[in-house]
């Protein structure tokens, strides 16, 4: 859906453009990617019985997709044999119930401890590090038609896509150096709206999904209908790269900043990103996650698909930034119950997390100061 203003992607090259992405064939991989756990890590979610009615709608999301033919086939390649879909379900099933009765966090934590078990991330260092960043729904303005204002298009797929040659054209070669070449080459009379900025345009392919107020007064709904297949390149490492930002002050207000300061340098960095994103009209359709369910604010996660189990229950320990009363952030260490909904092209590797934090300008200001370093862990019935 992805996924910004955040844009973990646009800072360290890793693009969630998952929402309504296909997920990633399951494949084995070199290492098992979970393993269970002899003493259950402390599950206290202090915001899950004020959260109990998201929670539960984001776990009948989970259950929805657990019924389909898609969660079959996932589940009878998953690498990990004793992470069945039955024992997924029989997991939220059981979860939900505890959920709906319970009377206060410790209860709650307590009874899990009792009844389950947890599978932790092997992590990016087979340690059990994994990193966390945040993706969100932006709303923008858009127009239907071209004007003056609103020069910057976003394309839908183009009808003779499939014929394309492989390897497909670079972003430089589909819509040149400043991003208004498109109508001489192969996206000509693909364009789906038009937006006034082009950063932002680039940023809602980076995301994969936005929501668009529209000049004649309609509102618009658009996620991934598909990509090429050329590398991502993350635009804020190229300018740390470049030495235009320190790797200790990277975070997207800072990348925003040094564009407004240096327009001109669009033309030089986000060719850098060969990838290209196409999109379609969703009819209004709430943000979906790559395994065609609804994802919930602050519940819902994107991870690598061909080693996590799609649609479980998990939990997260990490830091995440919190709105205090004077409406500044500050990062607070916390353990959140999430279910695993979704997935990115560039989310690889057992080490890596992606949180949905919703939709429009605080989901994406929350979303881009998500950085840090934690654990993932997968709750399942002991027996």
């Amino acid at each position: 859906m992805k996924r910004s203003l955040i844009l973990s992607l646009l800072l360290f090259g890793v693009p969630t453009v998952p929402l309504l992405a296909q997920p990633k064939p399951i494949t084995a991989p070199v290492q098992v990617p979970l393993k269970p756990l002899v003493k259950s890590p402390v599950a206290i979610d202090d915001q899950i019985l004020r959260d109990r009615r998201a929670m539960l709608s984001a776990i009948d999301h989970s259950l929805r997709y657990l019924e389909t033919p898609k969660a079959i086939q996932a589940y009878e390649k998953y690498p990990v044999k004793t992470v069945t879909r039955d024992r997924v379900i029989r997991s939220l099933k059981r979860f939900r119930q505890l959920l709906l009765t319970a009377k206060s966090n410790r209860a709650l934590s307590r009874a899990i401890a009792r009844e389950f078990v947890f599978y932790q991330s092997i992590g990016k260092d087979n340690q059990g590090t994994v990193a966390f960043t945040g993706y969100f729904e932006p709303v923008h303005t858009a127009s239907r038609t071209q004007t003056a204002t609103y020069r910057y298009p976003l394309y839908s797929l183009p009808a003779d896509f499939s014929q394309w040659k492989k390897p497909h054209p670079t972003r430089l070669e589909l819509e040149g150096t400043d991003g208004l070449q498109s109508s001489k080459g192969k996206l000509r009379g693909s364009e789906l709206v038009w937006m006034r900025d082009r950063l932002e345009a680039f940023l809602i392919q980076v995301q994969g999904s936005a929501r668009l107020t529209l000049t004649d007064g309609t509102t618009m709904t658009i996620g991934v209908a598909g990509l090429t297949d050329q590398p991502y390149t993350g635009i804020g490492r190229e300018l740390v790269k470049d030495g235009k930002l320190k790797l200790k002050d990277l975070n997207l207000p800072n990348v925003l900043k040094y564009f407004q300061q240096n327009p001109k340098d669009l033309d030089i960095y986000l060719p850098r990103n060969r990838r290209f994103v196409f999109f379609r009209n969703t009819s209004g359709a709430p943000a979906l996650g790559s395994l065609g369910v609804p994802v919930t604010a602050d519940r819902s996660i994107a991870t690598d698909k061909s080693l996590m189990p799609p649609g479980a229950l998990a939990l997260i320990q990490t830091q995440l930034p919190i709105l205090k009363a004077d409406r500044q952030y500050e990062p607070r260490s916390v353990s959140r119950f999430m279910l695993d909904q979704d997935t990115g092209g560039a989310i690889i590797g057992a080490g890596r997390v992606d949180i949905f934090t919703g939709t429009g300008t605080q989901a994406g200001n929350e979303a881009g100061l998500i950085n840090a370093t934690g654990q993932l862990y997968y709750p399942l019935l002991k027996n």
